[in-house]
């Protein structure tokens, strides 16, 4: 992950903060938004690149390398990647479903809305907002509701996605 790159997407996306209050949602545990510029993320699954202890959720601390059996927190417990495992809760929920019911527009990328709690974010926006979905494949779940889908993938269509923005909500 250290050698990857921010695609087209990632940037896009960085760069609408030009224009906008943007903050980033995602389900990825790269760093690669904050890699590309964007300043407000949102990581629900947690960042590969943190360490915690198996205790708690924080404090968290930076790491670039592996972390071995037996290195331990200063509270003693085992340390752990900041990540959220298959089963564990999504401690960034809450704040998340808040984020999407304060919106005055709402993005989906790049995913298939099923990997659940994030694919209900969506059902947490107010109706009246303008709604996305950018995704190579457009999900059933997002063909009602008056959502506008983009049917590219991501680094295709955010550019789109922006254009679009730029058009409806500047004017």
């Amino acid at each position: 992950m250290l050698k990857a790159e921010p695609n087209g997407a990632h940037l896009g996306l960085a760069q609408l903060e030009n224009d906008f209050d943007v903050t980033i949602i995602t389900q990825n545990i790269d760093d690669l938004h904050e890699r590309a510029g964007s300043t407000k993320i949102v990581h629900l699954h947690g960042e590969i690149f943190k360490m915690r202890s198996e205790r708690s959720y924080a404090p968290v601390y930076e790491i670039k390398g592996d972390i071995q059996l037996g290195d331990k927190a200063p509270d003693g417990g085992q340390l752990r990647p900041h990540i959220v495992w298959f089963g564990e809760a999504v401690p960034m929920i809450e704040l998340a479903a808040d984020i999407a019911s304060a919106a005055d527009f709402f993005a989906v990328i790049g995913t298939s809305l099923v990997v659940y709690p994030a694919a209900g974010l969506l059902h947490y926006t107010k109706r009246d907002i303008p709604k996305f979905i950018v995704d190579k494949v457009i999900p059933s779940a997002a063909t009602v509701n008056g959502i506008t889908s983009i049917q590219k993938p991501a680094s295709e269509g955010v550019p789109i996605l922006s254009e679009m923005l730029r058009s409806l909500l500047l004017g």
